[in-house]
């Protein structure tokens, strides 16, 4: 065993002791050639070592042209394998120009020059094949090691293999997939012995501690199905990262993790124009407010991957802006990062951040949003939103800045909470203000999962703590998007949006929270009917069911299957503009009903109530007529 560690770190550190030992091999491969030729004798001897000296020469050489002066054989495959025979080839016909015509030793043995790189070849080769199967042979005695069963016999599988076989905690004891055709087959050494389905009869056969969900391209229902069999198993499972991510150099292959409430909802793959997004971003100067937030931040850290020439975080929270830049700083490479603390809502301030930086693109995305808060802070809400916009507005256009992406909300549509109608003005003033040649769009979506103060993540708080899961009512339905693939279309809305746009991104079905809250019991180990739930009913401002377009909207496509683009009535901005002056003059001295009202006159179907349980009613009612169309 010491022998072979020491022959371990001598190959694999010292480049000089590995071109020394395969400048060995050659020279016993020729002399091994010379002794087949000459009937085991050897004759000849200074045309020999003459020509040995040329070939070891030639070969280190191509060898080292061929990058094969590492160490690292343990890990070869048929790509080495291939760069040896280029390597071999390569320096054959070299060798042979030189001997026949460069040196003129028209008497070399021309079955020398035929025998010799064969058994070279078969060396090179060969001694790596044996590093290999000595190192996976050495593993493969270890004991300890935690057994583990891939659910996957694909690429992504593969990778894991091979990472695991680098250490000793774990060890592969085979495959399951649902290829028919490759149960039976070893694959890096490793069985596939039988179908996902067969899990549990393969868990209780074989000695498995552990089971690997190794399939990083799966969409969210093969997720929810696999998830399913390694339940019915009963044992203990876990899941290798997203392919997006380990693409990205986010995260490594090996870095497995619980499957979470993100892999069976949000897993299905995004595909982004990359060419029409990176035009937009690259090389400009992008300016991103409320940076700090969920969808700011994942806006930043996605803008990067196209490498802007300056990225400018706004965001009022100091202590979130300090994290942010300690987060994006790594991943900045030739971007320059400039974070401000600052209120878009200031005009001094966004002047003087204009003033310095000259943004080309706006990605506004700083907004109060927690619904029932902002019904007990209706002043401060319309404050923010809706005028902090027009601050925007006004100095990115008279810093002649090219466009403008606002994030809006699925609570804009026929919206009960003042949070909502705020959004929906804002889609006003995107859709109708003059912006001298400003190009300013919306783009309008639902939930995103891991967002600040989203219900998932109170959830999981309450199940950690054992304690009875608070759930507003049995009913409720939410859109759900995860934050990469939400930001991810965001980004090609900013690319194929044309000014004026409210481009709304395909949120797929609306998830019961009934059904949120059974899964992430599941996905906690706890039994559902052990968990206490508790229905608290709804708070102010909240619906049923949200909506992604008005009634009255025009939906067509767009070049991206995923966006749609709502057109709705076209409104004449001076009335608009009076509107919200008359909007503004209200916040602040008569109390909130006032505002509301004045709200309601620029959103016409802006509605609220101050009894919870009427609210409730009536969006009883209008979940059910909604339910009794669709069935219809």
């Amino acid at each position: 065993m010491k022998l072979i560690t020491l022959a371990r770190a001598l190959l694999r550190n010292n480049s000089f002791f590995v071109g020394l030992f395969q400048a060995s091999l050659i020279f016993i491969s020729l002399i091994l050639a010379w002794f087949i030729r000459f009937d085991f004798t050897l004759p000849n001897r200074r045309l020999l070592l003459t020509a040995a000296c040329v070939l070891i020469v030639i070969r280190m050489a191509a060898i080292a042209g061929f990058g094969l002066l590492h160490g690292w054989w343990r890990y070869t495959g048929l790509s080495d394998s291939m760069d040896v025979l280029k390597a071999v080839c390569t320096g054959s016909v070299v060798f042979v120009l030189v001997i026949r015509y460069l040196l003129s030793l028209t008497v070399f043995p021309r079955t020398v020059f035929v025998m010799e790189p064969l058994l070279t070849a078969c060396a090179l080769i060969g001694i790596r094949l044996f590093s290999r199967v000595l190192a996976e042979s050495v593993r493969q005695d270890l004991t300890g090691a935690r057994k583990i069963l891939l659910v996957g016999a694909g690429v992504g599988a593969q990778s894991v293999v091979r990472e695991l076989r680098a250490g000793k905690e774990y060890a592969v004891i085979g495959y399951v997939d649902d290829d028919r055709t490759k149960i039976g087959l070893k694959i890096e050494g490793v069985p596939v012995l039988g179908s996902a389905n067969q899990l549990p009869q393969l868990v209780e056969r074989y000695p498995v501690d552990e089971v690997l969900i190794a399939v990083p391209s799966a969409n969210s229902h093969q997720m929810q199905r696999f998830v399913r069999i390694c339940e019915r198993s009963r044992i203990k499972f876990r899941t290798v990262p997203a392919l997006r991510d380990v693409i990205a150099n986010r995260v490594h292959i090996s870095q497995f993790r619980d499957v979470d409430f993100e892999d069976l909802l949000g897993r299905d793959s995004v595909e982004i124009d990359m060419e029409s997004v990176g035009w937009a971003i690259r090389g400009r100067t992008v300016l991103v407010t409320g940076a700090a937030g969920s969808i700011g931040s994942e806006l930043c850290r996605q803008i990067l991957e196209h490498q802007p020439k300056l990225l400018i975080c706004v965001d009022h929270d100091e202590a979130r802006m300090f994290y942010l830049q300690r987060d994006l700083t790594p991943h900045t490479g030739d971007t320059a990062l400039r974070c401000h603390v600052a209120d878009v809502g200031d005009r001094r301030e966004m002047e003087h951040i204009f003033r310095e930086s000259e943004p080309e693109a706006v990605f506004h995305a700083a907004a109060y949003k927690h619904v029932p808060l902002m019904e007990q802070n209706v002043s401060a809400v319309v404050q923010n939103n809706v005028f902090g916009l027009m601050n925007l507005l006004s100095t990115a256009s008279d810093y002649h800045c090219k466009s403008l992406i606002l994030i809006s909300s699925d609570k804009a549509v026929k919206p009960t909470s003042v949070m909502g109608a705020t959004k929906r003005i804002c889609e006003l003033i995107i859709a109708h203000r003059p912006t001298n040649g400003m190009r300013c769009l919306s783009v309008r979506f639902g939930n995103v999962l891991g967002s600040n103060g989203s219900v998932i993540p109170v959830l999981q708080q309450q199940l950690r703590n054992n304690e009875p899961l608070t759930v507003t009512h049995p009913e409720m339905k939410r859109f759900f998007m995860t934050i990469r693939e939400a930001v991810s279309l965001v980004l090609q809305a900013s690319a194929i949006g044309e000014k004026g746009d409210t481009l709304v991104l395909d949120m797929g079905r609306p998830i019961a929270i009934m059904e949120l809250v059974q899964t992430l019991a599941k996905l906690s180990g706890k039994d559902e009917s052990g968990v206490k739930i508790v229905f608290t009913g709804l708070r102010e401002g909240e619906k049923l069911l949200e909506e992604l377009f008005y009634p009255d909207e025009q939906v067509d496509e767009t070049s991206c299957l995923k966006i749609k683009r709502a057109r709705g009535a076209v409104q004449n901005w001076e009335s608009l503009s009076q509107q919200l002056d008359e909007l503004e003059a209200t916040l602040f001295v008569n109390g909130s009903a006032s505002v509301r009202e004045a709200i309601k006159l620029i959103v016409p179907d802006y509605s609220y109530t101050d009894g919870k349980d009427d609210l409730m009613n009536s969006q009883q009612r209008l979940w059910a007529s909604q339910d009794e169309r669709a069935t219809a």
